[in-house]
This record gives C-alpha cells, structure tokens and sequence, in this order.
C-alpha cells in the first residue's frame, strides 16, 4: 500500500529536475527499513511478555503386570496356575518320586530330569542311557 502511494507521488519529483526511477529506489528502501525496525520491535515486545510455565512431570506409571490363564478344554482346569507354566510334557508325564518307580517299567517313571541317574539302575545319566536322543 506504500509502494502504491509512493508511485503515484514520485512523478512530482520530476518536476524538480531529479530521477523519478532513482528516488523511487531510495524511498522504497526507506521504507523497507522502516519495516524491518518496526518488526523487530515487534517481535521483542512479544518476547518479553512470554512467560514461560513447566509443569511437574508426571511419575512413571508401573509397567503392568500380567497373569495368564489357560483352561484345559478337557479337564476345565488353569493350567497356568500359582504362575507356573504347565507344558502337555509336564501334564502327560508328571514327575514320580524316585521310590515309586519301576526300573522295569519305562511307563511308571513319569518325567526324569536330564542329570538324574537313570531308573533303571544301570548307573549312567538319564540324558547318556535312555533319554538319549536316537
């Protein structure tokens, strides 16, 4: 809007025998740098109103703990309870104490541990006698 009124004014400068183009270069940069100081104080006056607020962070919230459940469609039973996990291993092969089992009987010997001597009393590990994998 400036610029417009100063085009339409700059033609009188002629009459005063000076460049119509080269004042009208000079003014416009006039009033750019009037624009340029008037942002600026702008801006600063903005600024200085600012106030700057942080709030508390909130506290972490725990991390979730979770149960699981699992019902045997058989039996109707948690298979997951007291936290432990029951595998079909441990549910088809439950562990037998070591004086109720048969050393002639694999079936009655229920789940061995890897390390344990073997029940059918060669003397070697569960894992080098019978647990071996074929």
């Amino acid at each position: 809007m400036n610029l417009d009124h100063l085009r339409s004014v700059i033609g009188f400068r002629g009459y005063a025998q000076r460049d119509p183009l080269q004042e009208y270069k000079a003014e416009a940069f006039e009033l750019f740098q009037a624009l340029l100081v008037n942002l600026r104080q702008a801006v600063t006056a903005q600024l200085m109103r600012v106030e700057l607020v942080r709030e508390e962070p909130e506290p972490p919230a725990p991390p979730p703990t979770y149960q699981a459940h699992h019902l045997d469609p058989n039996t109707g039973e948690d298979e997951f309870q007291d936290g432990e996990t029951m595998t079909r291993a441990t549910l088809a092969n439950p562990t037998v104490a070591a004086e109720q089992r048969d050393p002639a009987n694999s079936a009655t010997w229920g789940k061995v541990g890897r390390n344990e001597p073997c029940p059918c009393g060669s003397g070697k590990k569960y894992k080098h006698c019978h647990g071996a994998f074929v």
